[in-house]
């Protein structure tokens, strides 16, 4: 039983680091879901996160990969 313990608790942390992660991500202007992300992979992401300066410049828009994967049909 402490194995599944364990499991439970690491998947509590990294479900609850991502949430964090992806809303202080948009708080500061970066990217939420690839912060969200990385802090569900790596939990300690979301300290560099904390230590980052907020982005100051436009959040420059994601390009929609859909219009590409309808190019190759």
């Amino acid at each position: 039983m402490g194995a599944v313990k364990w499991i439970a608790i690491w998947g509590l942390v990294a479900i609850t680091s991502s949430i964090a992660g992806g809303l202080l991500a948009g708080l500061r202007n970066r990217d939420h879901s690839s912060w969200a992300a990385w802090c569900f992979v790596f939990p300690p992401a979301l300290l560099l996160l904390l230590v980052l300066p907020a982005y100051k410049g436009v959040r420059i828009p994601r390009r929609d990969r859909d219009s590409e994967d309808h190019d190759l049909i």
